[in-house]
């Protein structure tokens, strides 16, 4: 249904839809800066506070997006913040999720925190990328889902390129200017600035050179 009133309107339902979404979140508690625009449905699980979730200014979401927090934790969008569709954004336990100024998000992609994960400002984070910021315990001798998680802190730099269907691991520091290559596992560790990430495992294979060596691969 929106879709077609997008389509009847050429774009311009989306600038109305954007407001009436606008005041759903305000009155859910949730802070929205000025110039928000969304081009879809919010799918919100709010078990925590819900004015632990804010979005900054001039945030564009193309499309549907997923929302969730439990117990304290808090999600902080910061301003210019491009998402596409279906992503989601989950904090539980004392959790901070923050995505940095002017970074984009590709579809389907996933943050998942029981601890703290810092995304860096003016990132490029491609189609299905997955940042998990804990794991199940699996001794043996007892079911995986009654055994609790371990968690390690995530922090990605400015500047990073995670290509498509990345995932990143408890643990992982990504320095600014990284580049990790598409379908790679980012496991525990830390990454020297303008590092060119591949594998699964992870591990650097080169550092990023001139434009000039850009064009060149």
């Amino acid at each position: 249904m929106f879709d077609l009133l997008a389509i009847v309107t050429r774009k311009k339902y989306w600038r109305l839809h954007s407001v009436i979404i606008e005041a759903i979140l305000r009155f859910y508690g949730i802070k929205v800066g000025s110039g928000f625009y969304i081009e879809g449905t919010p799918r919100l699980k709010i078990a925590g506070k819900a004015s632990n979730i804010s979005i900054g200014n001039n945030v564009s979401i193309f499309g549907n997006i997923d929302i969730r927090n439990r117990e304290n934790g808090s999600i902080v969008i910061e301003d210019d913040v491009k998402i596409d569709n279906d992503c989601r954004f989950v904090a539980a336990n004392e959790a901070v999720l923050t995505i940095g100024r002017g970074t984009g998000i590709g579809p389907y992609c996933i943050f998942n925190c029981g601890v703290d994960v810092t995304v860096g400002q003016d990132c490029l984070i491609a189609h299905g990328v997955h940042v998990q910021s804990s794991e199940h315990k699996f001794a043996k001798g007892e079911l995986i889902r009654n055994q609790g998680h371990t968690y390690g802190k995530i922090v990605i730099g400015n500047d990073v390129w995670l290509a498509a269907n990345v995932t990143v691991a408890k643990g992982a520091e990504i320095g600014s200017g990284c580049v990790v290559g598409a379908k790679s596992l980012v496991r525990k560790g830390r990454y020297e600035e303008n590092s060119i990430i591949v594998g699964t495992p992870a591990k650097k294979i080169s550092e990023r050179g001139s434009i000039k060596d850009s064009e060149a691969l």
